[in-house]
C-alpha cells in the first residue's frame, strides 16, 4: 500500500468542507455479495437484462419476484466489511468536525445502512424495500419489505396490491429526488471518493468530472484501472476495505 498516497488522501480529508463518498459493486464484493450477472441453476436460461424490466414483471410478476427472492437470500446474511465499516466512521469523524458528508452509492444491498451510515442516496434503489406496482421511485408507498424468503411470491400489501421491488430496472430513470440530491453533493462537495467502482454507469460516471472542473479532488480507490484513474488527483490499486481503513486511521491519529 503506498503510504503516501494513504497520506495525502487524509490530509485532503481532514482539509474537506464537503465529503462525498461514491461508491459501486466493488465494496459489497469483499463481503461476498454476488454481482449482479451471477449465475445459479435456473436462472442460468435467463438474461436478466430482459428479466429485471418492466416488461417482465407486467407479464409475469410472480416469476420475477422469484428471481429477486432468490437473490435476497444470496445477500441475507452478508455483513458490512471494514471498508463499509470505515465509510460510517468516516461521516460520524466528519459530522464531529463541522464537516458535510454525503454517500451515493451505486449497491442495492443495504450494507452501508448495516454498517451505520446514515446520510445515503441509493442510485438503483434497495432490494430491501418495495412499492406498489405501477408508482414510481419516490412515490408514498415505498416500505421495508425484510421477510426473506418470502411467503408470498409476488408479495401484495395488505390492501391486496401488488408490489414491486424499489430496485432500478433496465428502461427506468433514477428516483429524481435521488439524483438530484447525488448531483448537488458532487457539486457542492471539495473532495469525492471513488471507491470500488468502473466509473462506466452514468450518470454517476460524470460526478467525479464535475469535482475535478472546479478543482477539487478526487480520490479513486480500485483493485484495478480504470477510466477515471488518468484523471483522478490520487489513484490507489486498492482494495476497499484495506485502504479505508488506513486512510480513516491516519486521519483521526493525534485527535
Amino acid at each position: 500500500m503506498n503510504v503516501d498516497d494513504i497520506a495525502k488522501s487524509a490530509e485532503a480529508l481532514r482539509d474537506a468542507k464537503h465529503i462525498v463518498m461514491l461508491t459501486g459493486a466493488g465494496v459489497s464484493a469483499e463481503s461476498g455479495v454476488p454481482t449482479f450477472r451471477d449465475k445459479d441453476g435456473l436462472w442460468d436460461k435467463y438474461d436478466v437484462t430482459t428479466l429485471a424490466t418492466p416488461q417482465a414483471f407486467e407479464e409475469d410478476p410472480g416469476f420475477v419476484w422469484k428471481w429477486y427472492d432468490w437473490r435476497r437470500q444470496k445477500v441475507k446474511d452478508v455483513k458490512p466489511n471494514p471498508g463499509h465499516h470505515a465509510i460510517a466512521d468516516m461521516e460520524k469523524w466528519a459530522e464531529a468536525n463541522g464537516k458535510r458528508f454525503t454517500l451515493v452509492t451505486q449497491n442495492i444491498d443495504n450494507l452501508h445502512s448495516l454498517a451505520g451510515s446514515r446520510n445515503i442516496f441509493e442510485l438503483h434503489g434497495n432490494i430491501w424495500k418495495v412499492r406498489l406496482w405501477g408508482t414510481g421511485p419516490d412515490d408514498i408507498s415505498v416500505r421495508e419489505l425484510l421477510e426473506c424468503p418470502l411467503a408470498e411470491c409476488p408479495p401484495k400489501d395488505d390492501a391486496g396490491k401488488l408490489l414491486r421491488p424499489h430496485v432500478v430496472w433496465f428502461g427506468e430513470t433514477l428516483s429524481p429526488a435521488v439524483i438530484e440530491g447525488a448531483q448537488h453533493a458532487a457539486m457542492d462537495c471539495d473532495v469525492m471518493l471513488v471507491v470500488g467502482t468502473a466509473n462506466v454507469v452514468y450518470p454517476s460516471a460524470v460526478m467525479p468530472y464535475s469535482v475535478l472542473r472546479k478543482g477539487g479532488t478526487v480520490i479513486e480507490i480500485n483493485p484495478g484501472v480504470t477510466e477515471l484513474s488518468s484523471d483522478a488527483t490520487i489513484s490507489m490499486r486498492e482494495k476497499s476495505g484495506e485502504a479505508l481503513p488506513e486512510i480513516y486511521s491516519r486521519i483521526t491519529e493525534n485527535a
